[in-house]
This record gives structure tokens, sequence and C-alpha cells, in this order.
């Protein structure tokens, strides 16, 4: 049975595909209402290195890992606390 890892432990494989654990992830439901709910556990995909790779159009200057999520469910390496296989 996998365990929870957290990031300043270690990392997973550049691309691997995690279930990743984000403390604080309120996403806004589907429709006009403005209604959110809190989704602790998402599936993103790791991306070491990756503002390394390509430089933020932000001016982000944090962490130079990424988690890609799908749609707009992307975060900052620093949102996510844990991960799994």
């Amino acid at each position: 049975m996998s365990r929870w890892i957290p990031v300043n432990e270690q990392l997973p494989a550049d691309g691997q595909r995690c279930l990743c654990h984000l403390p604080s992830n309120e996403v806004y439901l589907p429709g006009k209402t403005g209604a959110t709910e809190m989704r602790k556990v998402v599936i993103l995909r790791f991306v070491l290195d990756h503002f390394l790779k390509q430089p933020s159009r932000t001016g982000y200057t944090g962490e130079p890992h990424f988690w890609s999520g799908e749609g707009t469910s992307n975060k900052f390496f620093a949102e996510v606390s844990h991960w799994m296989p």
C-alpha cells in the first residue's frame, strides 16, 4: 500500500502522474453562483524544473518545479504538500 510522501522528503519522477494533497485547494463549482468547495486531493503530473526550461510569463520566481493538471487545475509547487503514486 502506498503512503503519502511529503514533497520535502522525495519528489516524483519527471512527468509522473500522482495523487496530490493540497491543504487549501478551493475550487469554483460549475455554474455562475460563485459556490466553491474544498478539494484537497487531485491528480496532477509533476514537471521537474519547469520554470528553468520555460520562464514564467507572470513573473513567478518560486520553486522551479510545477504540477500540471487538466484544464485550469495547474498548481504551483508550493501548493502541494504530499503526493502518492
